[in-house]
């Protein structure tokens, strides 16, 4: 039975872990874990925080996945969008998910990247999304009527 995602991994192209560690560490505050002695020989990276496991394995061929993607949940969105503008990344905002405020940006090898915090439940109603008492099948809660 499934309990929980262990991690995440992104594929990244060989000789790219100078850039990798100085956006997942330096960038988005992350801490470099010790691959184990015969994973690290295929290069590549692994990162953490919190309970967020990533990691950026080599892949020869490598393209970044334009669509696909991990989410990210964050505290203090606003606090976290302007750490990574101010270190050089691209904040790009989306309204799009009722319920939620939330930004994607990309590494520096070209994964998306989606970052997102759920909105207070009285900015549901004020900022375009859920009103009247409707719900969003599979999340807890309600949004406020307005």
């Amino acid at each position: 039975m499934l309990r929980v995602i262990d991690h995440v991994q992104l594929a990244a192209p060989p000789g790219s872990e100078v850039l990798l560690r100085a956006y997942y560490a330096d960038v988005l505050g992350m801490t470099e874990t010790p691959k184990p002695p015969a994973l690290a020989a295929r290069g590549g990276c692994w990162f953490e925080a919190g309970g967020v496991r990533l990691h950026l394995g080599v892949e020869e061929e490598f393209r970044p996945a334009g669509k696909a993607h991990p989410g990210l949940r964050v505290r203090d969105i606003q606090a976290y969008a302007a750490r990574l503008a101010a270190r050089g990344a691209e904040v790009t905002w989306d309204e799009h998910l009722p319920g939620h405020r939330r930004f994607y940006s990309q590494d520096p090898v070209g994964n998306r990247l989606e970052f997102l915090e759920p909105s207070p439940p009285e900015a549901v109603s004020s900022c375009g999304g859920l009103s009247g008492g409707a719900s969003v099948p599979g999340r807890r809660g309600r949004a406020t009527p307005d």
